[in-house]
């Protein structure tokens, strides 16, 4: 763009997905099915744990927050994606790039700590059934999840405010369909030393520790499980574990794929497909894990649709 330093950035370029033109209208029409489906089922999950009050338990009450999250997590890029493959556009302001790049940070990190918070609820249920509701007390549920926003609202404006401190001089072209933090910081002609220090030091915070809490949560849950004579039990243990496990797996795995097994550096296009799975095909997902494969979702929608059909 041939500017001087950063307050004269005016806006980037999003180079979108890797698709031919000829193919914009049914990725489009795609990806928008996706993300209504997204937001109509994270809304449904919040609609029922809402109205039925077997739901209003700790792992419902993270459930809530968790869809919540995936609904604005992913609002944070589609619409914007959506509107660019619809229009030809390919700007954003400045102000809009950083403003994307907070958001989506701070609701990343969130859903890692919701997901870690979620299962220290199942680790308590199965390991300790007996001090349970003593444990899970309301005060900590909120206390979980008020400190899950902190943490996440604060690496998220620190990552921001280090990338707003960065000069972007010349080529104003991100290969990407939203404004990535790593596409940004290699655009920049700064040095970007202390922004990557800091990615690895909050990355161990919000994504590696969470995530080897979730796995000792596990281990010791696996451990019960087979002590527990009961066929029965055994079931009910793993049909309870079952979905929020199926959903970290999701999460972390793209997680995993994007940043443990890098595309060359002459090829973006592998970084982009990630992209897509954690921004718009985990959230969709989501909704359809915790209906399809939990019973109290699927009872709790069955009795709601019962109440409406006879009234």
């Amino acid at each position: 763009m041939g500017r001087e330093n950063q307050s004269s950035v005016s806006e980037f370029l999003l180079l979108g997905l890797p698709i031919r033109p000829e193919q914009q209208g049914v990725f489009f029409a795609l990806f928008l099915g996706m993300y209504l489906i997204t937001v109509l089922g994270n809304l449904l999950i919040l609609l029922v744990i809402r109205l039925d009050p077997h739901l209003h338990t700790p792992m419902y009450f993270f459930l809530s927050h968790l869809a919540f999250t995936d609904i604005t997590f992913s609002s944070v890029t589609t619409p914007k994606m959506l509107m660019n493959m619809q229009t030809q556009s390919q700007s954003i302001s400045y102000a809009g790039c950083i403003s994307q790049v907070y958001f989506f940070l701070m609701l990343g990190c969130l859903d890692s700590f919701l997901l870690t918070s979620m299962a220290y609820d199942r680790y308590v249920a199965i390991c300790h059934p007996l001090h349970y509701i003593t444990i899970m007390s309301q005060s900590l549920c909120f206390l979980l999840v008020i400190v899950s926003w902190v943490l996440s609202s604060a690496s998220a404006i620190l990552h921001t405010l280090l990338l707003a401190r960065l000069s972007f001089c010349g080529d104003n072209l991100l290969p990407h369909f939203f404004c990535d933090l790593a596409t940004l910081l290699e655009l920049s002609t700064s040095d970007t030393t202390v922004n990557e220090l800091f990615i690895l030091t909050v990355g161990v915070v919000v994504i590696t520790l969470p995530f080897a809490c979730i796995l000792v949560s596990y281990g010791c849950i696996g451990a019960t499980i087979l002590r527990v004579p009961s066929t029965k039990g055994l079931y009910k243990a793993l049909s309870t574990c079952g979905s929020h496990l199926s959903v970290v797996a999701l999460y972390y795995g793209t997680i995993i794929g994007l940043y443990f097994f890098p595309s060359s550096n002459n090829s973006n296009d592998k970084d982009v497909i990630v992209a897509i799975l954690y921004t718009l095909i985990t959230p969709m997902l989501n909704p359809l894990i915790y209906s399809l494969r939990n019973q109290d979702m699927k009872g709790a929608l069955g009795n709601i649709l019962s109440r409406g059909t006879f009234s």
